[in-house]
């Protein structure tokens, strides 16, 4: 049977903790992350379909800028900035902005940008970066319920912050699908996609099975495992490889945003018992970017295993 990524209805107005259908999306969002390590969350009429429509527009005001403005893009922190002008990835671009839901850090990467101001990009950015943290707010807690360890979802939330990447994959003109961006797993806690109308990601299941995913109703949203959530579940939860490919004569827009912690994350201990024997020293989040660019870490089959494993 060809495998089906579960999509979930977040449109109902009893999502609601307290409620059955809360209880019941968190079991699915649970059982999805184990065996898939993703899932999409349908929105429906719900979808901020006019934010969204301005969002697009304004990424391709941003990737028309040169290439060296969009250059000058750059953090401290590992992989946060500006990729691309890779030979081996040429129709990948992509630019990050750090904190995204701090309107101050959007100003920054907007004036970087566009020295002289854009209040357009800037706002529509930031609501964006809102309202997708909301949504990522919502999944965490669902998850952390899930698995009766509902106490530790404030403190993990204090210590989150929100990576907003911009990307394009440029149309490689022609039918036969190229490499946009290699196969990885996620560094992130949780990552949440969406793109536009041009598909291009293909998830890759436990058994080695891919999956090409269609988003490209823009009601939906694509849920991601990462290495820092598998880790913490201690191996329940599943961080997929996943890649993607591009064809045709459109260029292809998304965003992605992942959450990292700031502080350090460890297995609740609610999660260890003889089934499940402890599988991960507590570990710095951050530091697991910096590991990831060293050759060791970049060359381990499992990173967060190479870098925090028991």
């Amino acid at each position: 049977m060809y495998p089906m990524i579960p999509t979930l209805d977040f449109s109902r107005e009893d999502l609601k903790p307290g409620t059955s259908y809360w209880e019941t999306t968190s079991k699915n969002i649970r059982q999805a992350l184990e065996q898939y390590g993703c899932f999409i969350v349908d929105l429906h009429e719900k979808a901020p379909f006019d934010l969204l429509a301005r969002v697009f527009d304004s990424l391709k005001q941003l990737f028309d800028l040169p290439t060296p403005t969009k250059m000058k893009n750059k953090y401290d922190k590992p992989m946060n900035g500006y990729v691309g002008q890779i030979p081996a990835l040429p129709l990948h671009e992509s630019l990050g902005i750090d904190n995204a839901t701090s309107l101050q850090s959007t100003r920054s990467f907007t004036d970087l940008m566009w020295p002289r101001g854009n209040d357009r990009f800037c706002d529509c950015m930031h609501r964006y970066a809102e309202f997708v943290a909301e949504m990522d707010r919502m999944v965490a807690r669902m998850i952390f319920g899930s698995y009766g360890v509902a106490k530790y979802y404030e403190p993990y939330m204090k210590s989150t912050s929100y990576l907003l990447r911009l990307l394009k994959n440029r149309a490689p003109k022609d039918e036969n699908p190229y490499l946009a961006f290699v196969t990885h797993t996620d560094k992130s806690f949780t990552t949440i996609l969406h793109q536009d109308q041009i598909n291009g990601l293909e998830m890759e299941t436990r058994l080695g099975e891919r999956i090409n995913v269609d988003l490209s109703s823009p009601s939906l949203f694509m849920v991601i495992a990462g290495d820092a959530l598998m880790a913490w579940s201690n191996d329940r939860i599943l961080s997929p490889r996943h890649r993607v490919l591009v064809s045709g004569e459109t260029d292809r827009y998304s965003l992605g945003q992942f959450a990292f912690s700031n502080g350090t994350l460890q297995v609740p201990e609610e999660l260890v018992d003889n089934e499940h024997p402890l599988m991960y020293k507590p570990f710095d989040h951050i530091g697991l970017l910096h590991f990831y660019r060293t050759d060791i870490g970049y060359r381990a089959e499992c990173p967060i295993k190479a870098y925090c494993g028991v």
